[in-house]
């Protein structure tokens, strides 16, 4: 998001107001562009996140899998045929409140004023709404983060890669599960590290996102000549005050903020 927010404020003449310009936005999802095209331009382009599945799965009697993919289109054009067209960002705000407050996991529906209309209600199957038989499967994943400090320097790299964090920064990391030893080792390797001083290992950080669980050490290694892990990790040299104004994971803020940084 820090990097979408730098790109309107330097390449663009203002915020795009269309969901179809939106959403080509770095970091921004259907969610996120139908919520602000809806509620700061009134376009009638439907919200869709869990409580609106929900509310919607029942009024209507939906009975498509919300974890596949194809399900919120299916939503989507439904919601279309009935969002208001002169108020499209309030309909969406009650969709979601409703679905949070009233129709909810465990629904309240003596509580409801769409309780005559609801086709689940109608069926008795409110309980069953919506149908997600899919379950996430969360990945772990083991990360070993060597924090180079040059002076009052520190060594980090942009994230490139097609992985989480894309565009942000962090350290130069060594994946698996791994002794110190073997980490080590690796870092020997590929950034032909000789001369070093392992000031400390942390003890494990645990940062768990939707579908993965991370575990990650930070081995904080004090160098001398910067040149070869430079060239070797891609990485560059921050003072403290450059690194707090950097994009960073939250796991790698974290870590910063245990340190003292």
């Amino acid at each position: 998001m820090h990097s979408t927010a730098k790109h309107v404020s330097e390449n663009l003449n203002s915020f795009p107001s269309t969901y179809s310009e939106i959403i080509k936005l770095k970091g921004v999802g259907p969610y996120t562009a139908a919520a602000i095209a809806s509620i700061c331009f009134d376009e009638p382009r439907p919200v869709v996140d869990g409580n609106v599945y929900r509310f919607a799965s029942r009024y209507f009697g939906i009975e498509e899998d919300i974890s596949k993919s194809g399900t919120r289109k299916i939503f989507e054009k439904k919601l279309e045929t009935e969002i208001l067209e002169k108020d499209p960002g309030s309909f969406n705000q009650a969709m979601m409140e409703f679905g949070a407050t009233v129709c909810a996991p465990k629904p309240k529906c003596d509580d409801c004023l769409f309780q005559v209309d609801c086709l689940a209600k109608t069926k008795g199957i409110e309980k069953s709404l919506p149908i997600k038989t899919g379950k996430t499967k969360v990945r772990d994943r083991f990360f070993n983060y060597l924090v180079f400090k040059f002076g009052e320097n520190y060594m980090l790299k942009e994230r490139i890669e097609k992985d989480v964090w894309s565009g942000l920064f962090d350290f130069y990391l060594i994946e698996g599960a791994l002794n110190e030893e073997e980490v080590l080792e690796q870092a020997r390797q590929k950034l032909q590290l000789s001369d070093f001083v392992l000031n400390e290992i942390s003890e494990p950080m645990i940062h768990v996102l939707s579908h993965q669980k991370i575990t990650a050490h930070f081995y904080e290694i004090k160098v001398d000549n910067i040149e070869t892990i430079s060239q070797k990790g891609n990485l560059k040299s921050y003072s403290v005050e450059e690194i707090l104004n950097l994009p960073k994971p939250k796991l790698i803020v974290n870590y910063l903020q245990r340190v003292g940084i």
